[in-house]
């Protein structure tokens, strides 16, 4: 009988949801840049547009790579966690064990409560519950390098999509500053949903992204205009 395969977490969710989310505010930053510098340098909507849609293949090809490669490094290091606590567990169980009730006495639970507690937790998988308490993360919840590659795979080029339109498709006494108004905007929504995924501060969050793409865009402008 074939093994039924578990559905994702919802923090396996939320991490692939991040990646999609950074891919495609690196693609409307990205490119925004690139066309934007160019546009400061150049008139020609032609040599505009190639550079952008170069700087989209380029863009979404090294953020799939760098997703895939990050996340397997991840996965990595969980997985030698895991052999340093079942090592640890086999040399020196007692250690791991007051390791657990010393961190709960730690956090104001009363002592013979944190006894209990890590006697229940260690009986049930004590692989798991020390994995847990000393590094953070539960065994067997790993995101998917290849999901994760995916989703930036096709978040970049969608964010991409943006500014490459407004660059090209606005009347020329406008494209610069239509383009720079476009991508504010929805740097500031991107930069709002990471901010809730990561539950950082929501404004903070919007306000620094946004920060971020004005200095990008104004940097590169001004580089091109420097070879105009």
């Amino acid at each position: 009988m074939e093994s039924k395969k578990k559905p994702a977490t919802l923090a396996q969710r939320i991490n692939v949801l991040r990646a999609s989310v950074m891919g495609a505010n690196d693609g409307i930053l990205s490119v925004a840049g690139i066309v934007i510098g160019v546009a400061g340098a150049a008139t020609s909507s032609f040599a505009i547009f190639i550079s952008g849609i170069a700087g989209m293949i380029a863009g979404t090809v090294s953020m799939a790579m760098g997703e895939y490669v990050s996340v397997n490094t991840q996965k990595d290091a969980q997985r030698k966690a895991i052999e340093t606590q079942t090592v640890a567990l086999d040399d020196d169980y007692d250690g791991e064990f007051n390791f657990i009730k010393n961190k709960y006495v730690a956090s104001g639970i009363k002592p013979e409560l944190a006894d209990q507690a890590a006697h229940e937790m260690m009986s049930k998988d004590p692989v798991k519950a020390t994995v847990r308490e000393r590094f953070g993360f539960n065994v067997g919840e790993y995101t998917n390098p290849f999901s994760a590659a995916i989703a930036s795979m096709i978040s970049f080029p969608t964010g991409s999509i943006l500014p490459l339109l407004s660059i090209s498709l606005l009347p020329k006494n406008l494209r610069i500053w239509g383009t720079f108004v476009a991508v504010i905007i929805a740097l500031s929504i991107t930069g709002y949903v990471a901010a809730i995924l990561g539950n950082a501060d929501r404004r903070n969050g919007t306000i620094r992204n946004v920060v971020a793409g004005i200095i990008t865009m104004l940097v590169t402008y001004f580089i091109g205009r420097l070879f105009a």
